[in-house]
């Protein structure tokens, strides 16, 4: 018998058991609670709940620790293309060469749209964000070239991922081309993942866009760093909606609505916002960081800090070294790149900082890679959501997979009123 915990109620004592994961995570299992004891637990956010047991990302916040299926992230980052960490994700494993390569091919034979689907483009304004076209074009995926078996069954569910996550790809470039009145470009087969993006994004149909090695390599990271990071809102989101049985496409729409949230995946807009601000105003970056101490001030340091990391992000760690080799490479002059660099020195030397334990995070220097790139700020959380959707599917997969699975319905502590009469029109 594994150990149990003891929780006295009314005078009664009840025994909970603790689950313990791989990684030493230890948690109360109270899946029994309510029926046992006629409670439930009260925890406002989910901050101290966990929702499943999921064998895709280990976080460890305090060490600064993360890892896809157990590989470490520095490993994935250095060795491993974003397509390979990919099928990583939601196979469960390293593809060898046979798989790597039939995944490639799958991916390509599916990053053009059906003709019909690209016609919706001319329906949205060009006002659309692209975070509301992505998600509803995402969705009509299905209806245009997924059979409902194919959506659903596990027999297609290799040609389905590979589909969703070319055509991801696909409508976001597609979804800028439409919004500054270009001609939408069409992918080609003899690019990778990241240079295929960048070349639909670019690409004029008077001028090919080739992006050099340390573009591409960027995107690479970029995307390979943000492809999962565990029970973050929008993936719970993703495995909320799996759990009613709805199929991919839906599941991951929904998870793209989620991470449009500016509490979720706005964060790398808001360091450039901050970046453009302080050049604006001209206030210097000392004084910024300065003011940002002031607490009535109201000022916030964008980018610095994290809700489960207690240390250094380790993804923003690798991020850094990426963001300063493709300035050095691209010898691009730009006063917020430059005032980006200003503002992590000065923030960095300060003991504020670092006696809270608010060092650059992940969103410091991806805003700064895709700004240097030449993604413009409204696409930064549809480049979040490229990078995103592989895990997105991995955890459709291992929710969908569970045989013993139920559908996710969480309880509520209610504080309404009581119980009350009905009151006719006439005496309201």
């Amino acid at each position: 018998m594994g150990d149990t915990a003891t929780v006295t109620i009314d005078g009664v004592s009840y025994d909970l058991p603790v689950v313990t994961g791989t990684e030493g995570e230890r948690a109360l299992d109270i899946s029994k609670l309510r029926s046992t004891t006629g409670l439930i637990t009260l925890d406002d956010g989910y901050a101290n709940t966990g929702s499943c047991q999921s064998a895709i990302t280990f976080i460890d916040g305090e060490a600064g620790i993360l890892r896809y299926r157990g590989i470490p992230i520095e490993d994935l980052a250095e060795r491993s293309s974003f397509v390979e960490t990919a099928q990583l994700l939601i196979f469960g494993r390293l593809p060898n060469e046979a798989q790597r390569s039939e995944f490639r091919t799958l991916l390509t034979e599916n990053a053009a749209l059906h003709r019909d689907m690209r016609k919706h483009f001319d329906g949205f304004p060009v006002t659309a964000h692209p975070m509301a076209i992505l998600s509803a074009m995402v969705n009509a995926i299905q209806t245009h070239e997924v059979r409902d078996e194919e959506a659903t069954d596990r027999q297609h569910f290799k040609q389905a991922a590979a589909g969703l996550m070319a055509k991801t790809r696909t409508i976001a470039a597609a979804s800028y081309k439409s919004h500054i009145g270009q001609p939408i470009a069409y992918p080609r087969y003899d690019l990778n993942y990241a240079e295929n993006f960048l070349h639909m994004m670019f690409s004029v149909p008077y001028r090919d866009y080739e992006a050099t090695p340390e573009v591409a390599h960027a995107l690479n990271m970029f995307l390979v760093l943000h492809a999962d990071h565990e029970q973050n809102c929008s993936t719970s989101t993703v495995r909320m909606v799996a759990s009613s049985g709805a199929n991919m496409f839906a599941s991951v729409s929904a998870g793209v609505n989620a991470l449009w949230g500016p509490l979720h995946g706005g964060a790398n807009m808001g360091v450039i916002e901050m970046l453009d601000e302080i050049r604006t105003t001209g206030i210097k970056p000392q004084d910024y960081i300065n003011r940002v101490k002031d607490k009535k001030s109201g000022v916030k340091l964008m980018g610095f800090g994290h809700r489960v990391y207690r240390n250094f992000d380790p993804r923003a760690r690798i991020l850094k070294d990426a963001a300063d080799k493709l300035l050095d490479a691209m010898h691009i002059t730009d006063p917020l790149l430059d005032i980006a660099r200003e503002v992590e020195q000065a923030a960095l030397a300060d003991d504020y900082f670092a006696s809270r334990r608010l060092y650059p995070n992940v969103d410091f220097y991806s805003g700064i890679i895709l700004r240097a790139i030449g993604i413009p700020v409204d696409m930064f959380t549809v480049m979040f959501a490229i990078g995103r959707t592989p895990g997105w599917i991995a955890h459709f997969r291992e929710v969908s997979e569970n045989p013993a699975q139920r559908i996710y319905r969480p309880r509520q502590v209610y504080t309404g009123a009581q119980l009350s009469e009905w009151q006719p029109r006439s005496e309201r």
